[in-house]
């Protein structure tokens, strides 16, 4: 499928608004939360992580928990509904905190390491 469609949106994940790295949403997913951001763009905050394998940053966003996971893979872009976090996973995950999985790094995944918790995360459509 083209960038742009219904199913799949195209975003940038920006760090410090110095790297970029693209992403996708993918709403076939998790039609419900994947649209709720989607609307929500651009977001963006402070990186935290939980662990070594997972970074994200918190919204405003309140959804309930959507298809929920607990293991993901590298790569993998998910919801956290307690506190309205978006997550990226640097490392596969297995039996983490349940989660809606609403996309997927396309990008070198590699700068996602060297981020600090005092950087700004940001999604915007591409």
């Amino acid at each position: 499928m083209q960038s742009g469609t219904v199913s799949r949106i195209d975003i940038i994940l920006g760090i410090n608004d110095k790297t970029r790295i693209t992403c996708q949403l993918k709403r076939h997913l998790s039609p419900l939360t994947v649209g709720l951001i989607t609307r929500m763009l651009p977001l963006n905050g402070n990186a935290h992580y939980m662990g070594k394998s997972i970074l994200y940053f918190e919204t405003k966003i309140n959804s309930g928990i959507e298809r929920k996971r607990t293991d993901f893979k590298k790569g993998d872009i998910a919801f956290l509904p307690i506190e309205g976090s978006i997550c990226f996973y640097l490392h596969d995950v297995f039996d983490s905190k349940p989660m809606t999985i609403i996309g997927k790094i396309l990008g070198d995944t590699d700068n996602l390491n060297e981020v600090k918790t005092s950087d700004i995360l940001s999604i915007s459509r591409n």
